[in-house]
């Protein structure tokens, strides 16, 4: 009997893959807000942010000061 073979390839250490992780302090009103949105969208909260920090950041021009 053939059985099929589950292939684990080694994981990663943390902080190789690209992303890494920071704490904020937000107002309780926008994680509500961004919980909903998370509801809604069915986006994990994270990958929300993501997608909210991308836009935002992309479309941020720095006004030089005088």
């Amino acid at each position: 009997m053939d059985m099929e073979r589950l292939i684990l390839l080694p994981k990663r250490p943390k902080g190789e893959d690209g992303y890494k992780t920071f704490s904020i302090r937000i107002p309780e009103e926008l994680l509500e807000q961004i919980n909903s949105l998370s509801t809604r969208t069915n986006y994990s909260r994270n990958e929300l942010i993501c997608k909210l920090l991308s836009f935002a950041v992309d479309r941020c021009d720095v006004k030089e000061g005088n």
